[in-house]
């Protein structure tokens, strides 16, 4: 899915820049990785969401128990 018109980014591109980094970047940081820079900024909260889903716990992690921002997003998704 296109998450940035300007840039023609898909998620699928943000994912890989993530790759498994250890760090949480900045929006900035990620678009520096991809060798292009935020525009209009309508794609900055779907960049956010996509790091913070990089950088969650698995849910292995925490044991499914619901504790963690990764199963409570899911419980809303549902």
């Amino acid at each position: 899915m296109i998450v940035c018109s300007c840039n023609v980014l898909s998620d699928r591109d943000v994912r890989e820049t993530l790759g498994s980094r250890p760090d949480r970047p900045s929006v900035a940081s990620v678009f520096r990785s991809m060798g292009c820079e935020a525009k209009c900024g309508r794609c900055v909260r779907s960049i956010v969401a996509i790091v913070d889903q990089h950088q969650a716990p698995r849910l292995d992690e925490c044991g499914g128990t619901g504790e963690c921002d990764s199963c409570r997003s899911d419980g809303l998704a549902a």
